[in-house]
């Protein structure tokens, strides 16, 4: 349960498509019981995953926790595992921000299922390999490939952001009120154009 101070409604001013790279998540987590589904590779090994669609406002307050949800039905979370791989996230991502975008759990991640299965990933293992063939792979050039391969989503509205020691950890794909890709606002939390990156490709 939130605390009150964690209960914003804000007026939504647009959205941030969240995307996190399993490969680096699960470093680490391959034999950890909580995390079985998605790093054990039982089942195979994921690539990018669905972290969350979060709302945001003009300012930083973005909205949050707008409302008391309950538990998710089962149907929504098989139809919805493997693209968040935990049902706990997924319980999560409808409770903090799913219940400040849309009335049901199915409005909510059928938008987010719709707006991910949309993208053209870029091949993950072959630009992992650039570094070590002396072409320096930044922030930049990861949201160009992304940009190259999907029309209408220019690299100005996909921000980076890496783990301390410069590992890619999430994309994040910036969308207007209308869910269309539009110019992302500068974050000192993300990982600047010109950082060089780290792609982690796993076991």
């Amino acid at each position: 349960m939130p605390q009150p101070g964690q209960i914003r409604r804000s007026a939504i001013d647009g959205y941030v498509l969240t995307l996190s790279w399993s490969p680096e998540h699960c470093r680490g987590r391959e034999r950890d019981p909580a995390w079985r589904f998605q790093c054990s590779g039982e089942i195979g090994d994921f690539g990018f995953m669905l972290q969350g669609l979060w709302p945001e406002a003009k300012g930083r307050n973005h909205p949050q926790y707008c409302r008391t949800v309950g538990v998710l039905p089962r149907r929504v979370v098989t139809e919805n595992i493997c693209l968040s791989p935990s049902p706990q996230l997924l319980q999560h991502q409808w409770a903090k921000h799913g219940s400040c975008l849309a009335k049901t759990p199915e409005a909510y991640f059928g938008a987010a299922r719709l707006l991910f299965n949309a993208i053209e990933f870029p091949d993950m293992a072959r630009l992992s390999r650039e570094p070590e063939r002396g072409t320096p792979l930044t922030a930049q050039v990861l949201a160009e490939r992304f940009a190259d391969l999907n029309e209408g989503l220019p690299s100005d509205a996909i921000i980076v952001k890496t783990t301390g020691t410069g590992w890619l950890d999430e994309v994040r794909i910036c969308l207007g009120r209308d869910f269309k890709p539009r110019r992302c606002r500068p974050s000192s939390q993300l990982a600047p154009a010109k950082a060089q990156i780290k792609i982690w490709r796993g076991r």
